[in-house]
């Protein structure tokens, strides 16, 4: 009967200790809050995003794989700019069309001019 009654006991002491270890404490608290580990965008925010920047893109690990909303955002900024990267070789190619179009090959000079 005694050993039964010490275990309760005991097993009432454990309990409440890591109740107030994990719970308790406030400022002083053992498991202080931890900030959630966030993507820190590797991609250059002042420059054009070049083949290095890709190949050197790294996402941290999440509890299943990666974070959506961090790889969401990496291929955001990729797709925005192969499509403002599209748009400026269609320009380009649209202004060389119209320059080839005046009659001025591209390949010779015109009249009175030398190589």
């Amino acid at each position: 009967m005694y050993m039964f009654l010490f275990l309760v006991v005991a097993l009432a002491v454990v309990v409440a200790a890591v109740t107030l270890a994990v719970v308790g404490g406030g400022e002083s608290a053992p498991l202080p809050e931890v900030a959630p580990e966030r993507y820190d965008d590797p991609l250059p925010p002042d420059r054009p995003v070049g083949r290095a920047d890709v190949e050197a893109l790294r996402f941290p690990l999440a509890v299943r794989g990666y974070r959506m909303a961090d790889v969401d955002d990496a291929l955001g900024r990729l797709g925005a700019e192969i499509a403002e990267r599209d748009s400026r070789i269609a320009d380009l190619e649209a202004a060389l069309a119209g320059s080839r179009g005046h009659g001025v090959p591209m390949d010779k000079p015109a009249d009175g001019e030398q190589r």
